[in-house]
């Protein structure tokens, strides 16, 4: 819908990923553990970690924190043992939302979440209440001051984008999870300025809410977005600009 934004562009034009360095790290790094551990500690072989690996390295990560953080993944570094659960709920206006989370403490991360998302008027579901909404993609937008949409489209299609939208002050290009690493390596090659660059899970379609229950419903994805263990939180939310700028 033309003057609107969904929360994968929502989350980088509002900061709403963590504010604080250390935090973000800890994140970050947690990520690169984990992903060694599921699929092995050779980043060539194992999409996921070559994306952690790539997200920490932009964030200015040092190198020795994360080769630990992969050695500890795979075993050969002791270290906090961290399970991968999904949460799924509702938010204000019947917003779906779903959370990546890493936990050494399942009944800690549940109760926080639930505490959230009582306070702010949301509701925590059942497995599979919302997650087949979504699909994981990568997700690029390219400021429109930088590049017009004639080269946008051409890189699109030489680079095998899946997918570009034009809409708002950005352009945004969509990939396949395979393909990810791929397309942000070269973006990033042909210095293409990027203003956002992630592993995202984008909803098929997206919940258009206005005024206070918008208002209500970012106050939420924002707290659970600052719990310690919570990776990521996605919404198939979608405001207008006016209201995103009020917020």
């Amino acid at each position: 819908m033309a003057g609107h934004s969904k929360w994968a562009g929502i989350k980088h034009k509002k900061a709403l990923i963590d504010k604080k360095r250390a935090k973000r790290w800890t994140k970050l790094v947690r990520e690169v553990t984990v992903a060694a551990r599921l699929g092995g500690g050779d980043p060539a072989a194992n999409p996921r970690l070559r994306s952690a690996v790539l997200d920490a390295r932009s964030d200015n990560v040092p190198n020795d924190t994360i080769e630990r953080a992969i050695l500890k993944g795979t075993g050969e570094l002791e270290g906090a043992a961290y399970e991968e659960i999904t949460y799924e709920g509702y938010g204000p206006g019947g917003v779906a939302v779903l959370i990546e989370a890493m936990t050494d403490n399942r009944n800690r991360t549940v109760a926080e979440l639930r505490h959230v998302f009582s306070r702010h008027g949301g509701s925590l579901g059942e497995t599979n209440s919302v997650s087949w909404m979504f699909d994981r993609r990568g997700y690029f937008a390219i400021p429109k001051e930088a590049m017009d949409e004639e080269k946008v489209m051409e890189l699109a299609l030489e680079l095998g984008v899946d997918d570009i939208s034009t809409e708002g002050d950005e352009h945004e290009l969509y990939t396949s999870f395979e393909d990810y690493a791929r397309v942000r390596e070269a973006l990033e090659g042909r210095e293409v300025p990027l203003t956002a660059k992630e592993l995202a899970m984008i909803p098929q379609t997206s919940m258009d809410v206005e005024g206070e229950q918008a208002a209500r419903a970012m106050r939420l994805l924002e707290a659970l977005e600052d719990l310690d263990d919570v990776q990521n939180v996605w919404a198939n939310l979608s405001v207008d600009e006016a209201t995103l700028a009020s917020a």
